[in-house]
């Protein structure tokens, strides 16, 4: 997709009534510091539109990005930051699983999983969550420019394995850097954006 304009144009907080859009919604979720924001900015096409942060945490509210008029981008509150509060883990964990629950135009979930490490408790958490909600989460394994080629299947199995994941479900390694992984991401959004016949 060429991408012409991008407008940030809707930012909820814990207590923001969820907008009414009538565009197609892809929803990027993952913990902290997984590279959110560096991928919805490659997809973007831009360097740094979606803030992004070395101090993990940053994104506390479900931030909706038109892209073209054609489609909304929604970045989710990173989860699993041990320097927020449980009451506030808790309330972005509400967030999350309103959306999930009200969206009526969301067609797809991107789970963002850091390639170099195994899923957490909490990524294991978000996939069931997401699967629970009716949903078949696209796995994105983020930071690929940090570790060897050799190693790129054995640590998508690592992935695959812990989060049991579904059998067909897409994963795809990804890196910001190099921005392996951007066209199949965009292929996989388009193929769900086209009109219904």
């Amino acid at each position: 997709m060429k991408i012409k304009s991008v407008n940030l144009e809707t930012i909820c907080g814990i207590t923001s009534k969820l907008p009414e859009n009538t565009l197609p919604e892809i929803a990027f979720a993952g913990k902290s510091n997984v590279g959110k924001s560096s991928l919805i900015n490659a997809l973007m096409n831009r360097k740094s539109y979606a803030r992004t942060s070395s101090q993990p945490g940053k994104t506390q509210t479900i931030n909706f990005y038109n892209i073209n008029e054609e489609l909304y981008f929604v970045d989710l509150p990173g989860y699993g930051y041990a320097k927020v509060s449980a009451e506030i883990k808790a309330k972005w964990g509400k967030m999350i699983e309103r959306y999930l629950h009200k969206s009526s135009q969301l067609r797809l979930v991107f789970l963002l999983i850091d390639i170099r490490h195994e899923p957490s408790e909490n990524d294991c958490i978000m996939y069931n969550w997401i699967v629970e909600n009716g949903f078949h989460p696209v796995i994105v394994a983020t930071k690929l420019d940090k570790i060897n080629r050799s190693q790129v299947a054995k640590h998508m199995k690592v992935i695959k394995t812990k989060l049991e994941v579904i059998p067909g479900t897409p994963m795809i390694p990804f890196s910001a850097v190099s921005k392996q992984g951007r066209d199949e991401i965009w292929n996989l959004i388009e193929e769900l954006i086209q009109p219904m016949d």
